[in-house]
């Protein structure tokens, strides 16, 4: 921690967990009657980290309070918190899922100085309604990677349209070079480069905008309008722009050993670097558009690291001082001396979205910049498309692998069928509910009876997360809260700690087991140690003298602790348990749901 900086840091025990949720919703755990704005690092503190220092120097008598979250689904936890109305004042998250919703539970930011740093193009992109929710820190770019250094010994160029991209294949070709690699490991890879490429053509028109909303909607069909698009996918196939590698390694690999050892001169990678120079040939990285038929819409992608906003809590009348800090804080945070904080040299793809930082002219990224300013950069697709996008992916990838027969109008067929198949069973996947909003202790004690069912043990032992000193968070227990409403997988995966696939059961006598449980997890080994929650089957007192056997979650212990107890390692994904116990419960609330 800085020591100019009172940073309240809320540590999250049992009582503490009773005491934040009796105060909410006012300020996601935040005290009442405080000055200290509420803070979410979300597992990414270190992502910050310069920026607090800066803050620290510049403001050093503001206070804030960190909340640690490191749960399975930080963006669906973050939307969860604001559905609840429980969000930080500080609210943070890297996809706007829901505007009319920002809109009701954000301050509108469109009257504040540092909103005029912001292009047009950037503002219209955040605008609901004219106001302005959250704004984008900073932006990652994408493109097509190539060897500059390459092209610049053979005299080629960056073509400006489809004719000069196939001519100069061609020539690529004739060089016993392949013309370009497509990154196919994860299918988000296919699924963004067909879709990066209808953004050349259609699909960011008002038609295809329109088109979208009512496909994800259900009321039209892929078949239709997305023909000419994986005709001009094929076409690119067909040149060598996006061959597959056999081995189908990941993107960074792909960038080192295909550019780097002059096998290809392009790479389609969703991906960004942290070298603009390949390490084996000292060969220089290049950044180009995604080319469009006629050279008239040659554009880039783009994905926000993060957006920053303010909660509406701090509009109301008793919050001004917090307001006051809340514009302080952002209004340094769009500073060039803020901006500076989040982009430096290991981010080369990455750029601000203020228009008083530039990016030097022979930056890998300057076109690129030009083109978000001249609005030629469009946001890569992802919200609204979470359920069926790894699996229409899928089928881009067997065709760019020429797999299982699969062609372009077979990719419009699937994507039809699987978005048609996910409307019609989105009744069906919530399989249970909560009836009111859980404390985190509440939580962790509903996943505890989950694992005990499963495990078959006498009583587990979690641990509840927070934030310490020295910035450290939990990543082996319960971080996030259930909230009222329904239960699917994704709510599932918000509840669950970062780590599954097995947990361990240690033998113990009840008196050991109770030492243990108020000792804490001392994960980091520093004597600060995070709380355990005990949960016992049919809430049984736990003998002294009487052996049990006690559930742990995986990575939940020191190995101290497993040495002691002589731990058993079992195989088993937590996240199945919970979703079974919580499908056979129907329902759930804090107070029932016996473990028998």
């Amino acid at each position: 921690m800085y020591a100019g900086l009172k940073q309240k840091v809320l540590l999250l025990s049992v009582a503490a967990a009773i005491l934040l949720q009796a105060c909410a919703p006012d300020g996601a755990g935040a005290e009442q009657n405080s000055d200290a704005l509420t803070w979410g690092t979300w597992g990414s503190y270190g992502r910050y980290e310069k920026f607090l220092e800066l803050l620290n120097d510049t403001y050093p008598e503001m206070e804030l309070e960190f909340i640690s979250y490191t749960g399975g689904n930080i963006t669906g936890y973050s939307w969860a918190q604001m559905r609840a109305d429980d969000i930080p004042d500080i609210f943070i998250t890297s996809q706007i899922l829901d505007e009319e919703l920002a809109k009701e539970r954000l301050a509108d930011l469109s009257g504040y100085d540092f909103i005029n740093d912001f292009p047009v193009s950037v503002l219209d992109q955040v605008s609901v309604d004219g106001g302005i929710y959250l704004l984008p820190t900073s932006y990652s770019m994408y493109g097509i990677y190539y060897n500059k250094t390459l092209m610049e010994e053979n005299g080629w160029e960056i073509p400006s349209d489809f004719a000069e991209l196939e001519t100069l294949c061609g020539e690529i070709r004739e060089q016993g070079l392949i013309p370009g690699v497509l990154g196919t490991q994860l299918t988000g890879g296919p699924f963004s480069t067909v879709f990066n490429l209808a953004k050349t053509d259609w699909l960011t028109t008002p038609e295809g905008v329109e088109w979208e909303r009512d496909f994800l909607s259900g009321d039209v069909l892929a078949e239709g309008m997305w023909e000419h698009t994986m005709d001009y996918v094929k076409r690119y196939m067909d040149i060598g722009m996006f061959e597959t590698d056999p081995e189908d390694r990941n993107n960074p690999d792909l960038i080192l050993d295909y550019l780097g050892q002059r096998k290809s001169v392009f790479c389609t990678a969703v991906q960004t670097v942290n070298i603009t120079e390949l390490p084996d040939t000292g060969d220089e990285l290049g950044l180009m558009p995604f080319i469009s038929e006629d050279g008239s819409k040659n554009i880039y992608m783009y994905s926000p690291t993060f957006y920053f906003g303010i909660s509406s809590r701090l509009t109301e009348p008793g919050n001004e001082k917090k307001l006051e800090n809340a514009v302080k804080l952002l209004s340094l945070m769009y500073s060039p001396e803020g901006q500076a904080t989040f982009i430096d040299e290991t981010t080369p793809c990455v750029m601000s979205p203020v228009r008083s930082i530039d990016v030097m002219e022979d930056s890998m990224i300057y076109d690129a910049q030009q083109a978000l300013r001249d609005g030629r950069a469009f946001q890569m697709t992802y919200a609204g498309w979470e359920h069926i996008l790894a699996d229409i992916g899928q089928v881009y990838k067997e065709w760019f692998r020429r797999e299982n027969g699969v062609d372009g109008s077979q990719c419009i067929v699937r994507m039809d069928e699987l978005q048609q198949s996910y409307l019609r069973s989105s009744g069906e996947l919530d399989f249970c509910e909560s009836t009111e909003d859980f404390s985190l202790e509440e939580t962790g004690k509903l996943v505890g009876k989950a694992l005990g069912s499963a495990a078959g043990t006498d009583a587990v032992m979690i641990p509840l997360g927070g934030f310490h000193e020295g910035a450290v968070e939990l990543r082996q227990g319960i971080t996030g809260k259930l909230y009222k409403g329904k239960i699917n997988t994704d709510v599932v995966s918000m509840i669950m700690p970062s780590y599954d696939g097995e947990y361990v059961v240690m033998t113990m006598t009840g008196a050991e087991a109770k030492e243990l449980a108020g000792a804490g997890f001392d994960v980091a080994g520093d004597g600060n140690p995070f709380p355990y929650l005990l949960i016992t089957k049919g809430d049984m007192e736990l003998k002294d003298d009487v052996v049990y056997q006690v559930a742990f979650l995986m990575q939940g212990y020191t190995e101290e602790t497993a040495e002691k107890y002589s731990a058993q390692v079992c195989q088993g994904s937590l996240r199945s348990f919970l979703h079974t116990w919580l499908e056979e419960q129907k329902s759930v609330s804090a107070n029932g749901n016996p473990w028998k």
